[in-house]
């Protein structure tokens, strides 16, 4: 009797329904501990793999630009920047990807990853480990033709347009400087130049012509004539000549050497006050200052002229440049060898310093100007013939008036330099 009082008494009891309740909650707690802990762990695993990724595919995409392999690149990237998750296996390195709308490519690099990644809450329900899969696409892409490029890398203006200048480059300009204001038109001037290139910024201007492109914080563009010998000191074999020449003494040297092919060294500078005529060659001026009076005239085709010193330890030994406003400089360069397509070459062992070229109406410039380590201000005048003309140098200044279409003849060995810039396309 008593027994089954209890038994009654037990059954109307609902001090134990908690407990029942949370024991079949449970797998329901459980599981969207899974969702929740699991899933953001699995969101920041497939976060850093994508980044991985990413920092990959632009590692062998500069490889490419570089002539190198984009795989080896990629292992190199992927060795030093990932280090929280452990890749698995297979591992995809495409150079010309097989899928995608880059498929083919020889420019872009694809790379996939994948990891697997340990889901603690998940292992309640026999998944012990999740597999994360990522891909990203680097290419380095056309952008423009540039034909002024500053080497500048530092923290200051790179290409400065100023005064009244119009200049009509016909072509795009770049600079690797990182300053915020890395180029500067300021003044009245007028500039018709697109693409503008920069590794810093290039603020906007009232000067840049309708529809012009800025391209601020761009990659670094190479140096287009870093192939060119870099310690260009005149050869022992040199043919010693003189450039001088006068109003009434003109210095004919294509007829004096008509058919030496050089090369020829000049001492103690070049003071040049008439009419001065070049043969074809390489002319290495040792030391000294290259002038041109306001009277001088300066001719010759396929001629590069460099700047440079016989004892390049001592920092003013090089030669340097001087041209005044009336003078006139009538040069193309060679179509072949070494120097083909440049002009004028300043040693990039040359301290900094600054040269400019007056080029007035009857001036005619046909190939490059390389001043890599130094400031060239280009102060053109309409009329002038610029109409293949490149400058590469330190830093570069544009004044006067300029119009330089950049089309170069055919087999002149001079040309515009095609802008690529590496970036994600997917």
């Amino acid at each position: 009797m008593h027994g089954a009082k209890r038994l009654r008494s037990l059954l109307r009891s609902d001090r134990g329904n908690v407990m029942v309740v949370a024991a079949a909650c449970m797998p329901l707690i459980i599981g969207a501990a899974a969702i929740g802990v699991d899933t953001i762990q699995l969101t920041l695993a497939k976060r850093q793999l994508q980044r991985a990724a990413d920092s990959a595919a632009l590692a062998g995409a500069y490889a490419l630009v570089q002539s190198k392999s984009a795989s080896a690149a990629v292992d190199r990237d992927l060795t030093l920047n990932n280090t929280n998750i452990t890749l698995s296996t297979p591992r995809v390195v495409e150079n010309a990807p097989t899928t995608g709308s880059y498929a083919g490519n020889t420019k872009a690099v694809r790379v996939v990853l994948t990891a697997s990644r340990t889901t603690p809450f998940m292992a309640f329900f026999n998944r012990s480990s999740t597999t994360v899969s990522v891909e990203a696409t680097a290419a380095y892409v056309y952008q423009g033709q540039f034909c002024m490029v500053s080497l500048d890398n530092q923290n200051t203006t790179g290409i400065t347009f100023s005064g009244s200048t119009t200049v009509n480059l016909g072509c795009g300009v770049a600079t690797n400087s990182t300053s915020s204001a890395a180029v500067s038109a300021g003044g009245s001037s007028t500039i018709i130049a697109s693409p503008i290139a920069a590794v810093g910024g290039v603020p906007s201007s009232s000067s840049y012509a309708s529809g012009t492109v800025l391209l601020p914080y761009s990659p670094q563009q190479a140096d287009p004539y870093a192939t060119l010998p870099r310690t260009p000191s005149p050869p022992a074999s040199c043919t010693s000549v003189s450039l001088d020449s006068k109003n009434n003494n003109p210095n004919d040297l294509s007829t004096k050497y008509a058919g030496n092919s050089g090369p020829f060294c000049v001492t103690g500078g070049v003071d040049i006050k008439g009419t001065t005529t070049l043969a074809p060659g390489t002319y290495y001026i040792d030391g000294g200052t290259f002038s041109m009076g306001a009277q001088g005239s300066l001719i010759g085709d396929g001629v590069t002229i460099i700047l440079t010193s016989s004892t390049p330890t001592v920092s003013t030994s090089f030669a340097t440049f001087s041209m005044q406003g009336g003078a006139i400089i009538n040069l193309k360069a060679p179509s072949t060898g070494t120097y083909a397509g440049v002009i004028m070459y300043e040693d990039p062992r040359a301290p900094y310093g600054s040269d400019k070229i007056n080029g007035n109406s009857s001036s005619l410039l046909q190939g490059g100007l390389y001043f890599p380590s130094r400031s060239l201000t280009f102060n053109g005048n309409t009329g002038m013939t610029t109409t293949c003309l490149q400058l590469v140098a330190y830093q570069l200044t544009f004044t006067g008036n300029s119009d330089v279409q950049n089309s170069c003849p055919a087999n002149s060995g001079a040309h515009a330099f095609d802008g690529f810039f590496v970036k994600l396309v997917a």
